[in-house]
């Protein structure tokens, strides 16, 4: 099978690969919507989103609390009507029943039948999904729940809750997953499995839509991200290219020194002097000549380190901006 590898350092199987495999269009994009807006009153919960899914993608949907991730992602399964603008899924109108069979939905927490077992719970909704009662069981060895799928619901540990939400999001083979904070109470080691369970979930021909506060964990799995904020998406970008090329942070005594030498060092590339060290607009690759010049030029070489942005910091200044 043919690999690509995601901006996220990640190996998977083609998009092309896998959607020639399901007889479906690898160009069109599984989620659109266009201007899509929701007003509750005088208040815009949702304006105007225009935003758009590719098929076999990990989408990260980020925002603060009450940004309109949640209002956005119910419009798009159908559970609220938009107030305004439009939206497709799979090729078709949010809620529609072929869209329905086809998905997979996590949203605002799983809702469960507390008296009973987590596999008896799975069991009721493989039926209403037309899934077999073998789904049960592999969607609950995917989570890490085979051992306390015996157990009544109301038993389990938050962690564990999220886990047979995503397990019963996982029954039908649905192509497309809405998962809203699926992480939430999860133990460092549960989201360790979490991430991994996703990434092949995306690996198997998968598409995700992720909704997370972690955003390390989005910067880790993610091919792409959209940022709301307000109501309003801000970027719709791949996680490198949000993040900015990276450069290089020089510290270096004395400084009259090493400047102008850094500045040789890298021809026309932007070298800035701070109140710390020097800041150059350059790659890894140019660490080496970056030192020697240094060196060469007689000043004591502190510190030298490839100074790249996180996600959360560009995550911020965008939503603090529009504050």
């Amino acid at each position: 099978m043919n690999e690509a590898e995601s901006d996220s350092g990640r190996r998977e199987p083609s998009v092309v690969t896998q959607a020639a495999s399901s007889g479906l269009d690898a160009t069109a994009a599984v989620v659109s919507t266009d201007r899509l807006t929701k007003r509750y009153g005088s208040h815009t919960a949702v304006d105007a989103v225009s935003m758009s899914v590719r098929r076999g993608e990990i989408y990260g949907f980020l925002g603060p609390n009450g940004a309109g991730k949640t209002t956005t992602l119910r419009m798009l399964v159908g559970l609220i009507r938009p107030t305004d603008g439009a939206a497709t899924v799979l090729g078709r109108s949010p809620g529609h029943p072929e869209t329905l069979r086809r998905i997979g939905v996590l949203i605002e927490g799983p809702g469960f039948y507390p008296y009973m077992s987590g596999r008896d719970n799975l069991r009721v909704l493989a039926r209403y999904r037309g899934a077999g009662r073998d789904e049960v069981d592999h969607a609950l060895e995917r989570v890490g729940l085979t051992a306390r799928g015996g157990d009544k619901f109301r038993t389990y540990s938050l962690g564990m809750k999220q886990r047979l939400g995503v397990a019963a999001a996982l029954l039908g083979h649905p192509d497309l997953l809405i998962l809203d904070e699926p992480t939430n109470g999860l133990d460092p080691a549960g989201m360790a499995e979490m991430r991994e369970l996703i990434t092949g979930l995306a690996a198997d021909g998968h598409t995700v839509v992720l909704s997370s506060h972690l955003l390390s964990e989005v910067q880790e799995i993610c091919d792409r991200v959209g940022v709301i904020s307000g109501g309003r998406l801000l970027t719709e970008s791949t996680v490198r290219e949000l993040r900015g090329a990276a450069s290089l942070f020089v510290r270096a005594e004395p400084l009259e020194l090493a400047f102008p030498a850094v500045r040789r060092a890298v021809g026309d590339r932007s070298a800035l002097l701070t109140a710390t060290g020097i800041r150059v607009d350059a790659g890894v690759a140019q660490a080496p000549a970056v030192a020697r010049a240094v060196i060469e030029a007689g000043a004591d070489l502190l510190e030298l380190r490839s100074d790249e942005k996180s996600l959360e910091e560009v995550f911020f200044e965008m939503t603090e901006s529009v504050k």
